[in-house]
């Protein structure tokens, strides 16, 4: 087992090892705060869910924008300094949390933990592209997924007990992870920015800004967009409307919920990286697609089950089907993204999960408010089916833009190939 696990250590670089030992630390201190943030909300300010729900939606909407300006920054100036940046607010502004007294100042900070903090995202996704090659990409996003699992797995532990005592230490304890990933970040990781072209590097930051209209432009990408936007409808339902379904109309406690999650959690820690080499010789649409089906299955049986056991069976099919889409998909955006380009390009793709969030529990909630739950599941069933044809349809544009980028260049008509000669 060790020379297994040795043999694995020694097929990626190790700058990235040392990436993905930092990532750790700071999901664990995410870990540790989060699933209690709308809990501190409500007791310190005595305000009831629909505020906090308010607040969740300014982080998204200000992550949004920040997410949109470290894309562009880490093309321009690196991702080495966008992390620190956004990593050494994100420290500061979780220790502005614990020190507002007032629902006012905590909607400031919150609005900026979104765009300040969420600047470094982006940077943090290319430097793994950056430093994998394209055949290790999908391994190299599974690895960080097992990880930022591991980390949301024992962090809410570590943090249910702190939270008794004191929320500030959680608050405290979250921004000193976030700076030991800086210092590492700063002092053992080197910039991966591939070198651009005189031309971009002149570029002033507005020029590098526009360059969003030429992702725009990439109708391939977009289109991978659409498709991944009806994928992420049907699966935030597993965070935003299972569990109130569970407890109002299946009748069972938070608990049970919570078992379900634990489990998900716990698959993909357990089995994440053995499914991503195993759908690595695959074409990464088709992959896709088929992931997208098991989403489909699963959220659909949801509408024709109540016994917990099937409840089980239900969340196993989805977490294989997270396990098939989740590292293949950014992945892919990487493979999409020229090098110069590669911030903006996953900076863009966040609102594949900015927009389902908008929309998803919104449509969730007025059926289960005013018509059939069941019928969520059943819709669940077909937006997914038709977000797995979408990934077929795609798969074949994705295979001819491969094979027109391979085709070697043509020489002009009545001229040779130069040949280097010497002397």
């Amino acid at each position: 087992m060790l020379a297994k696990i040795k043999r694995i250590y020694d097929e990626y670089p190790h700058n990235f090892w040392i990436l993905v030992g930092a990532a750790f630390i700071d999901r664990l201190g995410g870990g540790l705060v989060f699933p209690f943030f709308a809990v501190y909300i409500t007791q310190k300010f005595d305000v009831g869910m629909t505020q906090v729900g308010q607040l969740f939606a300014l982080f998204s909407v200000t992550g949004m924008i920040g997410g949109m300006l470290g894309g562009a920054m880490a093309d321009k100036f690196g991702r080495k300094k966008m992390m620190i940046f956004g990593l050494i607010f994100s420290a500061i502004t979780m220790v502005l949390f614990g020190l507002a007294d007032s629902l006012a100042l905590l909607w400031l900070v919150s609005g900026t933990v979104g765009l300040l903090a969420d600047t470094g995202f982006p940077a943090h996704h290319a430097m793994v592209a950056d430093l994998l090659p394209e055949e290790k990409r999908a391994e190299g996003f599974g690895i960080m997924r097992v990880v930022a699992n591991l980390a949301i797995t024992i962090g809410p532990l570590i943090g249910g007990l702190i939270a008794t005592r004191s929320f500030m230490a959680l608050f405290i304890l979250d921004a000193i992870t976030s700076t030991i990933m800086a210092i590492i970040v700063f002092a053992r990781l080197p910039e991966t920015k591939p070198k651009s072209t005189p031309e971009v590097e002149k570029q002033s930051l507005l020029e590098t800004l526009s360059g969003y209209r030429k992702v725009l432009k990439d109708g391939l990408f977009v289109s991978f967009i659409g498709a991944q936007m009806l994928m992420v409808i049907v699966y935030i339902q597993m965070n935003s409307t299972l569990p109130v379904y569970m407890n109002t109309v299946l009748g069972m406690a938070p608990s049970a919920y919570g078992t379900l999650l634990s489990m998900n959690a716990g698959m993909v820690v357990l089995f994440q990286f053995w499914v991503t080499r195993k759908v690595n010789k695959y074409r990464p649409m088709m992959v896709m697609a088929a992931g997208t089906l098991l989403y489909a299955i699963g959220f659909a049986l949801f509408g024709f089950i109540s016994a917990y056991a099937f409840l089980i069976l239900a969340m196993v099919i989805i977490t294989i089907g997270e396990m098939m889409v989740s590292p293949v998909s950014q992945a892919l955006v990487a493979e999409f993204a020229p090098e110069d380009m590669r911030g903006r390009y996953i900076a863009m793709n966040d609102f594949c999960w900015i927009i389902p969030h908008a929309i998803g529990p919104l449509g969730a909630g007025i059926i289960m408010d005013h018509y059939n739950p069941l019928w969520l599941w059943k819709i669940a069933g077909v937006i997914g089916v038709a977000a797995m044809f979408s990934f077929v349809l795609l798969n074949s544009r994705m295979e001819h833009r491969r094979r027109q980028m391979a085709k070697p260049e043509r020489c002009p008509a009545g001229s040779a190939p130069a040949v280097e000669t010497a002397g």
